[in-house]
């Protein structure tokens, strides 16, 4: 097993604009043309005067760069831990999923923040349920994401079977999807998130808490280590596999066709082979993933939290890939 010590402590014009002025002898013409830089704007002032063309070039200083908001394991200085394999997540975990041996670790066992991989406990509470997948769901104001206001292409009054609201969930990360997805369980969405913790203690998921149904609150939490036995179990599924790996998926929810896409690009890399996947962001998480992939002829279960940057957990589930295609690591 690859390991370490975990290290932490509890009014620009646009480009065609045109101004006219008039004096009693000639005609003034000016257009303005800005040019985006890494440091500044560059403000190009095309003047014609007489007759004759001048160009006028001015420096504008660039808004300031707002960095991202720290995380939570960058509040408890995970962010000052180190791998061999120089991973930019805070928190990696690698399993064979055959025989449950641990291949790499990271900060493994720290419970935190997990965004969106909630659906996938959502759609395991909903599969198990045997809730009938043809039934139409309604999207109502109770939906609206009142905990970080983030918008969603289903609007309210939008009507979909529980199967394409489970599609796109899983596969797209869709937040009102999740949200009603919980609310259509008996007892209403109390219940459910009743069901999702109760579903996690039988899994033996000790690290793990759930809020909602979608992910949106940062109190959702789990460790790495739990994920992988939620993977696992979610795994035994034919439609969660099926649906989380998706590329593509059209759904009609009254009036015109929306077509969806996942959102981990890894699944169509022809690279890779994915039996299962989510994705998951919010700031106070980072970016997550989980995935099962077949590499090197053996299952993987690979988890990782609290990634900097927007393409990082792919990039080091790639590390992770090409690492074992190298130094296969024995079971």
């Amino acid at each position: 097993m690859l390991s370490f010590v975990s290290l932490f402590p509890a009014t620009i014009l646009s480009a065609q604009a045109t101004e006219h002025k008039h004096t009693s002898h000639k005609k003034h013409i000016v257009h303005k043309k800005v040019v985006k830089t890494a440091a500044a704007k560059t403000t190009k002032r095309y003047a014609v005067v007489n007759g004759k063309r001048r160009v006028i070039t001015e420096r504008v200083a660039a808004a300031p760069v707002v960095p991202e908001k720290p995380s939570v394991g960058d509040t408890v200085g995970l962010n000052h831990s180190h791998d061999p394999l120089a991973l930019q997540s805070n928190v990696a975990y690698v399993v064979d999923q055959a025989s449950s041996k641990v291949l790499f670790e990271k900060n493994s066992n720290v419970s935190l923040p997990i965004a969106s991989i909630t659906k996938l406990m959502t759609s395991l509470v909903v599969v198990e349920a045997n809730q009938d997948l043809n039934e139409l769901i309604e999207i109502t104001t109770d939906d609206i994401d009142k905990e970080k206001g983030t918008g969603s292409r289903l609007k309210i009054g939008a009507k979909l079977s529980r199967s394409d609201m489970l599609h796109i969930a899983l596969m797209s990360s869709e937040n009102r999807a999740a949200s009603a997805l919980g609310r259509n369980y008996p007892g209403g969405l109390p219940a459910f998130v009743n069901a999702m913790n109760a579903k996690a203690h039988q899994l033996g998921m000790s690290e793990t808490h759930y809020v909602d149904s979608s992910g949106l609150s940062s109190q959702n939490r789990a460790s790495a280590k739990d994920l992988v036995k939620l993977v696992n179990a979610a795994y035994q599924h034919p439609v969660i596999r099926e649906y989380s790996t998706d590329s593509k998926y059209v759904v009609n929810p009254g009036g015109r066709q929306l077509e969806y896409g996942t959102s981990n690009k890894l699944v169509s890399n022809p690279a890779w082979e994915i039996g299962l996947q989510k994705t998951g962001y919010i700031a106070e998480a980072g970016r997550c993933l989980v995935m099962q992939a077949m590499i090197e002829g053996r299952a993987i279960v690979m988890v990782f939290l609290d990634s900097k940057g927007k393409y990082s957990r792919l990039a080091d589930a790639g590390r992770i890939k090409k690492w074992l295609e190298s130094a296969k690591p024995q079971v």
